[in-house]
């Protein structure tokens, strides 16, 4: 097994969750919101289906996070199949419900990733407008993503840079990126954006692996690379799930770690409403849980 330095440079984190579906799924994610509330993040972002297929359990996901759980709750907010009328009763009814924290993005398409993005006619056509008319509502912090290895639509990374300005110079205050697993590759990219002039923070997006075969499944349809050096990671575990787990938590600790000796120090955490790899991951970079953070964010 991997040994391990735990990295002394100060480093800060978010999480990433998603509306649950089905009971068994709301039980998991108000478990895992527990476990991982006791980390203190910085805040926390609840996704949002496309053309507000999820609203409804965005919305009372993102009630429960700010008013039990007392987290710092940014909600997702995607322009697909609504028109600017329709996104503008949504952003009214995010801040009715105390949300401050706009991930602003354009969003799949809603008949499935993959296939060609039709804009709403009488919407906004991607998220540059959408962080636009944020800043121009106020009163929101904007996060938006960015892709160190590109959209899959876009023609290639400096058109992606080009639109990641955009957002930048219509109000975003960071970007979250993709998940990805080459260090060089973000690094490439990050030289790219400040070349470019965008100045906001570009927040590293972490993906422990749960399942490396779904994994490649999903990252082929998302644009990210899956290096060959994870198969031998993770060869011979196939039948040994705690084994597995402790090279996932393994792999992703060591990328934070490479990235902080690279100056990085904020990380957003995709947790596919899962604790113990989190959990593990940060444990191996010596962060430990706060106890009182626990208490408080389940009075």
């Amino acid at each position: 097994m991997t040994s391990h330095r735990t990295t002394q440079t100060p480093f800060s984190v978010s999480f990433e969750f998603f509306p649950p579906k089905s009971v068994e799924m709301e039980d998991q994610l108000w478990q895992t919101v527990s476990e991982l509330a006791r980390f203190e993040p910085e805040f926390v972002s609840v996704t949002y289906g496309a053309g507000g297929t999820t609203k409804a359990p965005t919305f009372t996901t993102v009630e429960r996070m700010i008013g039990e759980m007392r987290l710092p709750t940014a909600s997702h907010l995607t322009c697909v199949d609504a028109d600017r009328q329709e996104t503008h009763q949504v952003i009214d009814d995010l801040k009715a419900l105390d949300v401050r924290h706009i991930v602003a993005l354009r969003g799949d398409p809603s008949s499935g990733i993959g296939t060609a993005y039709a804009p709403h006619p009488d919407g906004y056509a991607n998220a540059a407008e959408l962080v636009a008319a944020l800043k121009e509502i106020g009163g929101f912090e904007i996060s938006v993503s960015a892709y160190p290895e590109k959209h899959p639509e876009s023609a290639d990374v400096d058109s992606d840079i080009e639109m990641l300005k955009r957002k930048a110079d219509a109000g975003a205050d960071r970007a979250l990126t993709q998940f990805f697993f080459d260090n060089d590759v973000f690094e490439r990219y990050l030289e790219k954006v400040r070349k470019a002039g965008i100045t906001i923070p570009v927040v590293p997006g972490i993906m422990p692996i749960q399942n490396l075969s779904q994994l490649k499944r999903f990252a082929a349809r998302c644009g990210s690379t899956v290096p060959a050096f994870l198969d031998r990671r993770f060869e011979g575990f196939d039948d040994k799930p705690e084994e597995r787990a402790k090279v996932a938590a393994d792999v992703a600790a060591e990328q934070i770690e490479d990235l902080t000796r690279r100056g990085l120090h904020e990380f957003h955490i995709y947790t596919m409403n899962r604790a113990p790899l989190v959990v593990g991951t940060l444990e191996r970079l010596g962060r430990s849980p706060c106890e009182k953070a626990q208490a408080g964010a389940a009075a």
